[in-house]
């Protein structure tokens, strides 16, 4: 290998490393916590209960989400409001339904949601106990007509 291609392929492992290096998302600084650290206990404690809407199996809390981010600043104003922690629950399920929280309550609207896997339970079981009671069952003793039996018999003792 001469020395002209050796520096060819230094710069440009030098040059794609310093694409790489530029193409790098910096992550964003983390936010500063409000002026009153009893807020963000209660903006914390709300946003676990909360579900995000983009990321949808994450809480509002742990979403990195945009939207996560601008839920968690209109719930820290309406803590700052004097609102209480039902009452600003009770805004977001208002404003985005109950696919908000992550223990919706139990009202007509969410029956199905909260008996439902217990109703499929039940129906798979009882739909085993029939396959298992189906498979137990007798085996029916007209299956073989008389002349088979006997024939049977016959090799069973010409066996022995």
């Amino acid at each position: 290998m001469s020395l002209l291609s050796l520096h060819r392929l230094w710069v440009a492992l030098a040059l794609g490393l310093g694409a790489a290096a530029w193409a790098v998302d910096v992550p964003k600084q983390a936010r500063p916590m409000a002026e009153d650290p009893a807020i963000e206990a209660r903006l914390l404690a709300v946003s676990e209960e909360l579900r995000c809407l983009v990321c949808q199996n994450e809480s509002l809390a742990s979403s990195n989400a945009e939207l996560a981010q601008d839920l968690r600043e209109e719930v820290r104003g309406l803590i700052r409001q004097g609102k209480n922690d039902a009452e600003v629950k009770q805004y977001l399920v208002q404003r985005y339904g109950d696919f908000v929280l992550y223990r919706p309550e139990f009202k007509p609207l969410t029956y199905l949601l909260w008996v439902g896997p217990f109703v499929l339970l039940l129906l798979g079981l009882w739909v085993l106990w029939r396959v298992l009671r189906t498979r137990r069952g007798p085996a029916s003793a007209s299956a073989i007509s008389p002349q088979d039996r006997e024939r049977a018999e016959q090799l069973l003792k010409d066996a022995s």
